[in-house]
């Protein structure tokens, strides 16, 4: 102990004189004499004393000292500055504001900029879509210019081509090449972003030990910055938060465990639109800056014109500016050479070297081509250069510049990166070489530029009159919101890829909550089960546990969920998913034998007992219910999962052979259940001749809970057959046995429960109203319709309006019974098969968040020439007085508040959706749809919501992909519609401009539809001679969590490793979000299993049954970094995690790092 109290005191002591207290002095002297014997006497304490003093006047006036860091492996801290917060707006508790943000001050909102630009697509000249941009020549006099040239190159992992034979071609020798160019020349500078090509490099034979080495001295002396350091660059429309945050942690511990770099800045260049989730979860894993690119060319003329392209993107709901992270926005139309140096192309275009003749790059479409630097041409090409550089700086505040150097898999061997690099070395040292120019130019990376300008703006006061600013970095705006929807010219909208393959759209979300569930398990297997049995068979799925992660991260690639590649591209992402489904299912199947006590030996060997009650054949199959064949006498088990953090009760399906079925719980005592027939999407022959047995299930959170299906349980009612009406004019239908059947009679039908009545018309098959028990009837008015359309993969461009497709008279057939009314229609259209059939189900259920629902399933078909260069939406036309205003989700995780402007054309009014979209009107009533697939929405009349749900396009549109949209599937889509009404006054929505909070009920009817229970059915039937067995069921959580409290994961990061680290390191990770809800809906969703909210801390410490947490550490999103403050929270946060307190403000999603022990 070096620093032991013990030494002090022994020191102290070894060196004070010793004094004589009866020594005869004068008084005074005495006095005198008495003060120097107690300082010698007490030196040590009184020096402490001062130093002490010393200390606390320091802190006072400097604040508290920063540790000295690494550049290389640690986070440095120079970007954050103290502020004192600001008085939050409507500040209290989760539930005591409707409104989703409203505490954020900003200087400008993106709803602000759409009101205020004409989108009048003005011809600007050289810069087509700004204006002519001039400088008077004196704006350098008192701070150069200072450039930074970043040379890149774009990687997309899959696209045109797949992953492996893009990298194969083309990205593999890109790399090589850096590590050759780069280390000719410490001048030279580079920047790479994915790391799903980085790994595949890492581990390829052909690159040897020596060129690794030399990879992460480049990283390590700042030559080669990795930035953002995803597994892809990923979509920002579609993907869902919890495979971003998936992606991103994945590649950054790779990249942080193989070569010790943790990324600070973000480099998003080609994500079509931008959500403001992002730049929060990047700000809580740690990161300092971010760079975009691809938003609407008039938002980037307001912003040019005001020099406001550089801003701190802030939160709607952050009063305390804890999420602020500041943000680069390029100016011009594309990323590539020509649309970076400066406002002109065709002067740009002249300086991408690899242009010149020899190479195989195109031409400079605007003319005059590159030509090599030479002693004679040197100073006209850098006056030419340097003129743009001017120009471009002059739509910023600083003179700290950034110019980026590249486009799509650039770089791909030494002679076209020597071409670049030669001849811009050559440009730079003309102008360095003349001071007269007032310029600085060099190479450099995103680091390089953001260190230079935080530099310059903390000597250089950059801050407009009255602008609030931010404290992060001053001289800056501050900015909420989103930036969608796309265009890049003649307003040509970005709104086709929310749609685009939503087959592959579906899976990517099956995948996403296969995989939560299986870390769960896998977690729960490694926390509970500690025998060697358990450990090995845990451990010996860890490499298709990262394979999984890793296909799910690939799918968010911004050509991947976005629909954007071509066929065979699609094929491989599929394949990839598929796979990763089956390996999870296998796991799952046999991961609750040992948690149900069932078995726990040779779990890696031999087969499971269970199999998954829905798979699929292949990657591009719809799923399908594994049907169970009952013999007389027999049963099969079923065991329940649920992946939710708060028990369950909930109507559940499985398909059988025969009717006379009885279904009992875990104890034996008897259920009630109910028997329909199964259906099928042909109106010649609708009734499969199986059956649907449908029962109420109560699963614990996070546990297992098993039910028997069987023939003969004796006491037990059989399951009760459900009462058949019918309406088809075109044809009979045989009534299936033993069902009885009758006719629709009248122009309209209702089904209802306990909470609501559905109305229909019988003659069109569609929904027209929803009463609400005690209330008067909503208007919900559903239409099917298509568009007439000439876009493509990316592009919506509808031929005038959506045309309704539904004609009158096709079949419609009503299942009622105790548990589930259906309402199935296979509507009339001018094919002969009709493009799509659809089911209302309502389910019985007082307390249940199921029982508040309305379940609509839509079954597309758009797979024939017939619905070419169609696109087909549902459209719900209700009496809300909207105003044209409706709220979509950004990532699964907040809403934005979105508004249909008539100076904006059709498609340019649509939104993704990647979860959620509701209208409210002011007198508080509410209708919502929630989605467990991203699709596009809109509303363009007053009370209107309309969600594509196919769409099938012929051409390409023009960005590159070069093919259309032909390889439509076979889907399912399915809708959760609530309709709700407040219980106390609200604001006006309409005239509001901050974002509405779904209501609680809302939350939980997101979370049951996109993390449904998961059913597991014993492969082989049993006896019943063999009964009673043991309860078999699994309840991990000492109690459900609160209904606002979302468990976003809980894993272990790292399980190829699990074994390998102490078991006192914190191997477990759980990361939470809480839930903002607005209040002025029902506060507890009206579910008795609602009990409690997270107003007061959640333990840690006693969060499991039978399962200790000894430690706990807070950490960042990515896992990487354990200091509160680089992730934007205080000191508290760390504090109050290690004594195991969650105490986490609505929005926040919060890591945490556990060390856990099953109980002795």
């Amino acid at each position: 102990m070096p620093f032991s109290s013990r030494r002090g005191g022994n020191w102290a002591q070894s060196i004070l004189p010793s004094s004589n207290p009866k020594s005869k002095v004068p008084r005074k002297g005495r006095r005198r004499t008495l003060l120097k014997d107690f300082i010698f006497s007490n030196f040590f304490f009184v020096g402490l004393l001062i130093s002490l003093l010393l200390f606390l006047a320091i802190l006072i006036r400097y604040g508290v000292p920063k540790p000295i860091s690494s550049h290389f492996r640690t986070r440095s801290s120079r970007f954050r500055k103290s502020f004192t917060r600001k008085p939050l707006f409507g500040e209290s508790g989760n539930g005591s504001t409707a409104l989703f943000g409203g505490s954020a001050t900003v200087d400008l909102t993106t709803k602000d900029l759409y009101d205020k630009i004409e989108f009048l697509d003005v011809d600007g000249g050289a810069w087509k879509q700004g204006w002519s941009v001039t400088y008077r020549g004196n704006e350098w006099d008192n701070e150069k210019l200072k450039i930074f040239v970043v040379p890149h190159s774009h990687n997309d992992p899959g696209w045109k081509l797949t992953v492996e034979e893009y990298y194969d071609r083309q990205s593999r020798h890109i790399l090589d090449t850096i590590v050759e160019t780069l280390n000719k020349d410490s001048r030279r500078k580079f920047i790479w972003e994915e790391m799903s090509y980085l790994e595949r490099w890492w581990r390829d034979p052909n690159t040897t030990d020596e060129t690794k080495e030399t990879f992460i001295n480049l990283v390590k002396n700042g030559q080669l910055e990795i930035v953002g350091g995803g597994w892809v660059m990923n979509d920002e429309a579609n993907s869902h938060y919890f495979a971003i945050i998936e992606q991103i942690a994945e590649g950054n511990m790779w990249l942080n465990d193989t070569i010790g770099f943790v990324p600070k800045n973000n480099w998003a260049i080609d994500p079509f639109g931008y959500s403001s989730t992002m730049a929060y979860l990047l700000r809580r894993m740690g990161f300092d800056n971010m760079l975009i690119q691809r938003t609407h060319y008039e938002v980037k003329k307001e912003l040019a014109w005001h020099k406001n392209l550089e801003y701190v993107w802030r939160q709607s709901w952050d009063a305390e500016e804890t999420t602020d992270i500041f943000v680069h926005m390029m100016p011009f139309y594309s990323y590539d050479i020509p649309h970076t140096c400066g406002p002109e192309p065709a002067i740009c275009c002249q300086f991408d070297f690899a242009r010149m003749e020899g190479f195989s790059y195109e031409n400079c479409p605007w003319g005059p081509s590159p030509e090599e630097i030479t002693q004679d041409n040197v100073q006209e090409r850098a006056l030419m250069l340097l003129d743009q550089y001017r120009k471009k700086s002059t739509l910023y505040r600083t003179n700290t510049l950034l110019v980026p150097l590249g486009d799509d898999f650039r770089y791909i061997n030494a002679q076209e990166a020597e071409a670049q690099f030669r001849n811009y070395q050559r440009l730079f040292d003309y102008i360095n070489s003349n001071p007269s120019l007032n310029a600085e130019a060099k190479f450099g990376t995103l680091e390089d530029y953001f260190v230079m300008l935080r530099e310059e703006a903390e000597r250089i006061n950059y801050t407009s009159p009255g602008e609030v600013g931010s404290g992060l970095v001053e001289g800056f705006p501050s900015l909420s919101g989103d930036f969608f929807t796309y265009a890049d010219r003649q307003q040509d909208y970005w709104s086709g890829y929310y749609v685009s393959r939503p087959f592959f759209k579906a899976v990517d979300r099956v995948l996403e909550q296969t995989l939560r569930a299986t870390e769960i398990m896998v977690a729960l297997t490694l926390g509970f089960c500690r025998r060697a049995h358990c450990e090995k068979f845990a451990m010996a799925f860890s490499y298709k546990l990262t394979a999984a992660r890793r296909n799910l991260a690939l799918f968010q690639h911004h050509d991947g969920v976005t629909g954007t590649a071509k066929d065979h591209v699609v094929k491989d992402y599929g394949t990839r998913m598929h796979t990763s489904l089956q390996d999870l299912q296998i796991f799952m199947s046999k991961g609750i034998e040992p948690l149900l006590g069932i078995r726990y030996d040779k779990l890696d060997q031999s087969p499971s007992q269970f199999e998954p009650a829905i798979a699929r054949s292949k990657y591009d199959a719809q799923p399908l219910h594994k049907v169970i064949s009952l013999h007389d006498g027999t049963y099969h088990s079923v065991v329940f999962y649920n992946p939710l953090e708060q028990t369950r009760e909930e109507v559940v399906m499985v398909v059988v052979d025969r009717p006379d079925v009885t279904v009992v719980d875990t104890n034996m005592s008897c259920v009630q259940s109910q028997i329909s027939p199964e259906l099928q999407y042909d109106n010649s022959k609708i009734f499969t001749g199986k059956h649907r047995v449908y029962w109420k299930v109560l699963v614990p959170a996070m546990g297992l809970e098993t039910y028997y299906i069987g023939n003969g349980f004796v006491g037990c009612e059989k399951a009760k057959p459900a009462k058949l009406k019918l309406f088809s004019k075109a044809s009979s239908v045989t009534c299936p046995s033993p069902y009885s059947c009758g006719k629709i009679e009248g122009d309209v039908v209702e089904i209802e429960n306990q909470h609501q009545k559905l109305t229909f018309n019988v003659r069109y098959g569609l929904l027209q109203k929803v009463t609400l028990v005690n209330s008067s009837p909503n208007i919900i008015n559903e239409e099917i319709g298509m568009y007439d359309s000439s876009g493509g993969a990316y592009l919506f461009r509808p031929s005038g309006e959506a045309q309704p497709i539904i004609e009158g008279d096709g079949l419609m057939l009503i299942s009622e019974g105790p548990l589930l009314h259906e309402v199935f229609s296979y509507p009339k259209t001018a094919w002969e098969k009709s493009p799509i059939s659809h089911s209302t189900r309502i389910y019985t259920g007082e307390s249940a968040v199921q029982g508040l629902v309305i379940e609509k399933e839509y079954h597309v078909e758009l797979t024939n020439r017939d619905f070419n260069n169609r696109e087909m939406i549902v459209r719900y036309k209700t009496d809300i007085d909207s105003k044209k205003v409706f709220y979509s989700d950004l990532n699964g995780f907040q809403m934005s508040r979105r508004e249909t402007y008539d100076k904006i054309p059709l498609q340019g009014n649509y939104y993704p959706m990647p979860s959620l979209a509701f209208i409210q009107g002011s007198n508080g009533r509410r209708f919502s749809v929630h989605s467990r697939q991203a699709l596009g929405v809109a509303s363009l009349q007053n009370g209107w919501l309309e969600i594509m749900l196919d769409r099938r396009l012929v051409k390409d549109d023009g960005r590159g992909l070069g093919q259309g949209v032909m390889d439509n599937r076979v889907m399912n889509v399915v809708f959760h519609l609530t309709v709700e009404t407040n219980i106390s006054a609200i604001s006006n929505s309409v005239s509001s401009s901050f974002p509405r909070n779904p209501s609680l009920l809302s939350h939980r009817v997101g979370s049951h539809l996109n993390y449904p229970l998961l059913a597991f059915i014993s492969k082989k039937s049993q006896e019943l001679s063999a009964m009673p067995l043991p309860p078999r069921s699994f309840s991990p959580l000492a109690t459900s969590l609160p209904c606002d409290l979302h468990i976003v994961n809980f894993k272990v990061p790292k399980p190829l490793k699990f074994l390998q680290q102490p078991p006192e390191s914190p191997r477990f990770v759980l990361i939470l979000n809480r839930q903002h809800y607005d209040s002025s809906y029902c506060r507890k969703a009206r579910s008795s299993q609602c009990t409690r909210l997270a107003d007061n801390p959640v333990s840690l410490f006693s969060m499991f049954k039978d399962l200790t947490v000894l430690k706990a550490k807070a950490t960042s999103l990515n896992l990487l970094h354990e200091d509160p403050e680089i992730i934007g929270f205080t000191e508290q946060f760390a504090d109050l995690a290690q004594e195991g307190h969650v105490s986490i403000s609505p929005m926040e999603i919060q890591a945490y790092r556990l060390e856990l022990r099953p109980q002795q």
